[in-house]
């Protein structure tokens, strides 16, 4: 199964993106892992949040491939415990998916067409962070998740 996070556009400070790297090459070490990004959308003064997500919700949906298995990392979606999420990853690679697709949206959250093309959503926590550190508790829970599975010794309950 190859695990894809995707998001709308890129991470720019320096610290996050290294963090990122590292976390990246190790999660490459139990599973192939992509992180792509959609470009962020230009001139976005004068779109309301609505129109904005929906552009940006068009993007993401291009970016899916048919067969491919999404989670929304949003703010309403279910909570779980770093155990747990790893019991959810190995369910998926169990049922034979393809596809992991795990994505990040933008400022405003997801269009209606992305929530319908979703799977299920997961949320990291109950509280707001921006989109860049998001990206980086994701990968690093992901990368937990992998040596949960393995029974290393990264993670203490």
């Amino acid at each position: 199964m190859k695990i894809v996070l995707l998001t709308v556009g890129k991470t720019t400070a320096k610290n996050i993106v290294s963090g990122i790297e590292m976390y990246t090459e190790r999660i490459r070490h139990y599973v192939p892992f992509e992180l792509v990004s959609i470009p962020d959308l230009k001139s976005t003064a004068a779109l309301s949040a609505d129109q904005q997500k929906v552009r940006e919700g068009q993007g993401i949906i291009a970016a899916l491939n048919p067969g491919d298995r999404v989670v929304l990392l949003d703010e309403r979606g279910e909570m779980l415990t770093s155990r747990k999420f790893a019991q959810r990853i190995q369910q998926r690679m169990s049922a034979g998916v393809k596809r992991l697709v795990f994505v990040v949206g933008g400022p405003y959250g997801f269009s209606e067409e992305v929530y319908a093309r979703a799977d299920a959503r997961l949320s990291l926590s109950a509280m707001t962070f921006p989109h860049d550190l998001v990206r980086l508790l994701f990968i690093e829970q992901l990368y937990r998740a992998m040596t949960i599975l393995k029974g290393e010794k990264y993670h203490h309950d």
